[in-house]
């Protein structure tokens, strides 16, 4: 679950199901009894036409709230962190941060720094896509050292300039408005 329209479908499934719960929270549920097996396989396949599904393996699990909290402190953090991304992992999930890379890597095929500025750029386009902010403000934003180190960061991910990205940006403006 990523977001509280997901939550919602959950809780309606719980009900429907006669499923009695204590809380659902991204990613996990407490129920207040064990769910049977032919139960629990009910609510999976009707999770699934709403794209969501049943995660029992507890790493397969971690994972997951490892992805949730680098969206949360990405999209919804406005603040400067006080601690690194790494500090800050571990800190939200009661986890070494070593062993939170060692589960993620091992199951993701990539680090969770990869992760980290693969959702950094994507916010970064929408950042420029939405013209709200410059560069400078962006890089501040999204806790870059200097507009340099987002710039090369972002070239280096996408293969193009920040630059560039607005221009094709503009371009594609105006050919959609010159009809």
């Amino acid at each position: 679950m990523v977001c509280p329209c997901c939550k919602h479908v959950v809780q309606d499934e719980l009900c429907r199901l006669e499923i009695p719960f204590k809380t659902i929270e991204m990613g996990e549920i407490e129920t207040m009894r064990e769910v049977e097996p032919e139960v629990l396989k009910k609510m999976g396949v009707n999770l699934e036409v709403f794209g969501l599904e049943i995660m029992e393996d507890r790493r397969i699990i971690l994972v997951e709230k490892i992805k949730l909290a680098i969206i949360e402190m990405i999209y919804f953090t406005e603040e400067t962190p006080k601690m690194n991304f790494s500090d800050f992992l571990s800190k939200k999930l009661n986890y070494d941060y070593t062993y939170l890379a060692n589960i993620f890597s091992e199951l993701e095929g990539k680090t969770i720094e990869q992760n980290i500025i693969s959702h950094k750029i994507e916010r970064v386009k929408e950042l420029l896509t939405f013209n709200e902010m410059n560069l400078t403000e962006i890089a501040f934003n999204m806790h870059y050292s200097s507009v340099a180190h987002l710039s090369n960061q972002f070239k280096k991910t996408t293969g193009i300039t920040t630059s560039s990205f607005k221009l094709s940006l503009d371009n594609n403006f105006k050919e959609v408005y010159k009809a």
